[in-house]
C-alpha cells in the first residue's frame, strides 16, 4: 500500500462526515496495531477502555471547536489516521473521568505519543489531552499537514530524535499553533 491517508481515508465515504468515527480500520495499520496493544495491556491490568474516536473530518473538528470541546479549529493528526482517543468504560458507557497516566505509560511503551505529555514529559504543556494517543511527534505534524511526510511502517516517534529535540525548544504558544493548523506558507515579494 502506498499512502494510507490517500489510499484509504481519502476514499472513505465518511471523509467529510461531521459524525464521530470510532472505526479502528481508519487508523493507519501500524498505528492500529499499537492502539490494540494498548487496549489489550490495559485490559490485562484490569482497566476497561475503549476506542472513542479515530478519524476526524474538518467538519467534525469545526463542530467540536464551536462547542468548546477543543482548542483546535483545524483538523489534526486524527484526520490522517494516526491518532486515537481512548476513554475508560464505566457502566458500559465512555468516561473521561479519573487518572489517565496509565495510558501515558502504555502509549509510550507501545511507541505512541500520549496527549498528556506530547512525548516530552519534562515540559509543562498548556494543552493536555489525556485520552489522546498519536504516532507522530508534535514538530513532525507540520510536515504531515503540508503533505510532505507520512510515516512508514517502522516509524517510531521516540526514535525521531531531531523532532523530539525540536519539540523541547518550541515555545508553548508556537507548539499549540503547530498542533492546530498547518504551517503558514512563506510569502515572498
Amino acid at each position: 500500500m502506498g499512502n494510507f491517508y490517500l489510499d484509504v481515508i481519502g476514499k472513505d465515504p465518511r471523509f467529510d462526515s461531521a459524525a464521530r468515527v470510532s472505526d479502528p480500520s481508519l487508523l493507519e495499520p501500524t498505528t492500529r496495531k499499537l492502539v490494540e496493544s494498548v487496549i489489550s495491556a490495559a485490559q490485562q491490568m484490569g482497566i476497561a477502555i475503549m476506542i472513542y474516536e479515530t478519524y476526524r473530518s474538518q467538519d467534525r473538528q469545526q463542530e467540536l471547536f464551536n462547542q468548546g470541546a477543543t482548542k483546535l479549529r483545524a483538523v489534526g493528526v486524527h484526520h490522517y489516521g494516526l491518532a486515537c482517543d481512548i476513554v475508560r468504560v464505566v457502566g458500559g458507557e465512555p468516561s473521561w473521568k479519573g487518572d489517565f497516566s496509565f495510558l501515558g505509560q502504555l502509549a509510550q511503551s507501545s511507541g505512541l505519543i500520549w496527549g498528556g505529555d506530547w512525548g516530552a514529559p519534562d515540559i509543562k504543556h498548556s494543552f493536555v489531552d489525556s485520552v489522546h494517543v498519536q504516532r507522530c511527534t508534535i514538530p513532525r505534524q507540520g510536515d504531515l499537514f503540508a503533505g510532505t511526510w507520512y510515516p512508514d511502517d517502522v516509524y517510531n516517534p521516540y526514535d525521531d530524535a531531531q523532532h523530539l529535540f525540536t519539540a523541547a525548544m518550541i515555545p508553548p504558544a508556537r507548539a499549540e499553533a503547530i498542533r492546530g493548523r498547518p504551517p503558514a506558507k512563506n510569502k515572498r515579494a
